[in-house]
C-alpha cells in the first residue's frame, strides 16, 4: 500500500506541474483535496483553500491540455493496476452514473447558442438544469477510477443510454481479459440497446428496472418476481 501512495503522490505533483499559474496549480490542488478526503463533500464550497468563484473559474477554458491530463493520469492508473493487481477471483466492476452540474444564469458559452456551438450544454433533465453528464467508473479491487465520461447535449442528440454504450468501448482490454466483468447501471440506462451491448461483450449486468415494465409475453417485472421465472424485456 505505501508504493500506491507514493506513486500516487507523484501523478499529484505531476499534474499539479502542468499548470501553467501558481493560482491554477492552488485551484487544482484545492480540488484534488475535495476528493481525496473522500467525505462525501466535493463541492467547491465546501474548500477552505480557494473560494468556489475560483474553482468555477479554474474548470473554465485555458490553454492547457486537459486531453493531456486525461491521458497523463490514465497510463499512471494503469500502471499502478498492473503493478498492484487484486487477485483472479475479483471482479471487474463498471458503473455507469448519469450525475448534473447544476447551473444558473446565463453561461455565454454553454447555455446560448453560438455559431459554432448552435445546441447549448446546460440543458434541463429530470428537472435539473445543468451540464448532464454520463460518467463510467472502474471498481477493481480496492480501486475506484473514474475512468470516461460524456456530455449528454439534449433533444435530437444521442441518449445517455447511447452514450453509455459508447463509453463501454473506452474500457481497457487489458483489465478485461480473463476477468469477470460486471456493469452495474441504474433505471436510466435499462434500455435493450444497452442490454444487447453489455451481452456482446459478454459480461455481466445489474440495472435497476421499474416494476411496471413490460415483457415481452405482456407481464411486468413486478408478476416476474412474484412467480419466479425470467423472461426477455421489451424495449
Amino acid at each position: 500500500m505505501e508504493s500506491i501512495v507514493k506513486h500516487a503522490q507523484g501523478l499529484v505533483y505531476s499534474l499539479l506541474c502542468l499548470m501553467p499559474s501558481v493560482y491554477q496549480t492552488a485551484s487544482l490542488n484545492a480540488i484534488l483535496g475535495l476528493f481525496l478526503e473522500a467525505q462525501r463533500h466535493p463541492y467547491p464550497e465546501h474548500t477552505q483553500i480557494k473560494s468556489a468563484s475560483a474553482l468555477s473559474r479554474f474548470l473554465n477554458h485555458y490553454n492547457w491540455s486537459t486531453r493531456a491530463v486525461i491521458r497523463s493520469t490514465r497510463q499512471a492508473i494503469l500502471g499502478q493496476i498492473a503493478k498492484h493487481r487484486p487477485s483472479k477471483q475479483v471482479p471487474l466492476k463498471i458503473l455507469i452514473d448519469l450525475t448534473t452540474l447544476e447551473k444558473s444564469g446565463k453561461f455565454l458559452h454553454l447555455s446560448n447558442p453560438t455559431q459554432n456551438e448552435p445546441d447549448p450544454w446546460v440543458r434541463i433533465l429530470n428537472g435539473k438544469r445543468g451540464l448532464h453528464l454520463v460518467v463510467l467508473y472502474l471498481v477493481y479491487g480496492e480501486w475506484r477510477v473514474p475512468w470516461s465520461f460524456r456530455v449528454w447535449r439534449g433533444k435530437g442528440y444521442p441518449s445517455p443510454s447511447d452514450l453509455a454504450c459508447k463509453l463501454l468501448g473506452t474500457v481497457p482490454k487489458q483489465l478485461t481479459q480473463g476477468k469477470t466483468v460486471i456493469v452495474l447501471a441504474d433505471t436510466e440506462f435499462s434500455t435493450v440497446k444497452f442490454f444487447n451491448t453489455v451481452r456482446a461483450k459478454t459480461w455481466r449486468i445489474v440495472v435497476g428496472v421499474r416494476n411496471n415494465r413490460k415483457l415481452q409475453d405482456g407481464r411486468t417485472v413486478k408478476q416476474l418476481y412474484r412467480h419466479g421465472k425470467r423472461a426477455p424485456i421489451q424495449g
